[in-house]
Formats: C-alpha cells, structure tokens, sequence
C-alpha cells in the first residue's frame, strides 16, 4: 500500500528525537547536586503570572469561585516554582503555561523547535538541530546558573537565541572561541557558552535594539 508524500516525516522527527534523547542522557552523568526547576523559589512575579491565569479560568468559568479560592490560597503560600506549575496545569496547553519548568533536551529534526516565555533555562541544556532550527528565547527566562552550557548539535541546521540586555553569549569549538554578542554587558553578567559540534550549522544571536545615549 502506497503512503501519501511526506507521510515517513513525523515518524522520523518522533525517532530522531528519541535516539538524540538516550544519546545525551547515556554520555552525562547525574548531577544531584544541582537542584531541578521545579525546585527554585518562586518569585513575587512569577505568583502574579499564576494569579492572573486563575483569575482569567474563574471569569470564563473554567474554575468556581470556591477553587478559585482554594487555588489562591495556595499560590500565596507556595515557595518553589513547582508549587505555582500544578495550579495551572489543568487550565492551558504546555506551550501556553505561565511557568514551563521542561529542562529536557531541545531537538529539531526537520522542522522548528522553540522555547520561549518564562521557563527554567537548566545550567546545561543539549540541542540537536539537523535540517531543522531550534530557537531558544531568553529574555524572559530565569537561567538557573550565572553562566549556562548549550552542547549544540547541529547538522546543516540552525540554534537562534533571543537574548535580553546584559547577557553575553559566547561560541566554543575546537579551535576557538568567540563572543556572539555585540552590545557591552557589565562586569560579572551572566554569560551563555554555546559549545557547538556542527556540520554545516550556524548559530545566531538576537539582540534588542541599542538604546540611545542621552545627550
């Protein structure tokens, strides 16, 4: 029986991702000593991200007024970004949570790949881009270390990262390394260290617009 054209496509992105999955867990080892990011406190912020979902769900009805309650009874209490994720997970899709705690690997195989929004960049994160572009945002994201490790993998394939203000970024090889970013950061600003094994891949950094000097 003959299949539709590009029918083998998803089946390949869902085997690529599993193989790059075991690849990068089988080669590092555990680190118990770095705490998950569900364990990180929560900030001030990230409870008013939370209330706002819970207040929109009692509006439409999604919650009653009781559970609403409940729920921020709990969110005010809460103390790790773990606590503030379980209330909301029953009210909207993963990519449209208001924390995304997912420190797993970041894979694209013919096709794009994001993650963006308020999420837990972990100290070390792996991306695998081949024949596809991972994009990773982070300027409203909370970098788990002062400095964060990408291990990119890209086969004729792209890494795009977001940055904010004050973030450096720089790229590792073999042979070289070099600073991605352009705008001065001040002493002591977290850095990103992309360490890249590539095969015809190429890594970009976006930055905000520079601000003018007042005169």
């Amino acid at each position: 029986m003959n299949e539709r054209p590009g029918a083998w496509l998803p089946r390949l992105q869902e085997v690529g991702e599993r193989l790059a999955e075991e690849w990068i867990s089988a080669r590092r080892p555990a680190r118990p000593d770095t705490p998950q990011p569900q364990e990180l406190r929560a900030s001030d912020d990230d409870r008013e991200r939370v209330a706002q979902v819970l207040q929109d769900a009692h509006a439409d009805g999604r919650i009653t007024l009781e559970e609403l309650e409940e729920r921020l009874g709990t969110l005010y209490s809460a103390r790790t970004l773990g606590d503030l994720a379980h209330l909301t997970e029953d009210l909207l899709p993963a990519d449209e949570q208001p924390l995304r705690l997912d420190g797993r690997p970041v894979s694209a195989f013919f096709k794009q790949e994001q993650r963006g929004g308020r999420w837990v960049v972990p100290a070390e994160l792996d991306v695998t881009a081949m024949f596809g572009t991972t994009k990773l945002d982070l300027r409203d994201a909370i970098l788990q270390n002062r400095r964060i490790v990408i291990n990119a993998t890209l086969v004729f394939g792209g890494l795009e990262i977001h940055v904010p203000e004050d973030l450096e970024v720089i790229r590792v090889t073999k042979d070289k390394t070099v600073r991605l970013t352009k705008q001065p950061t001040e002493p002591g600003a977290p850095v990103v260290e992309v360490r890249t094994t590539n095969f015809a891949g190429d890594v970009k950094v976006k930055e905000p617009p520079r601000r003018k000097r007042r005169r």
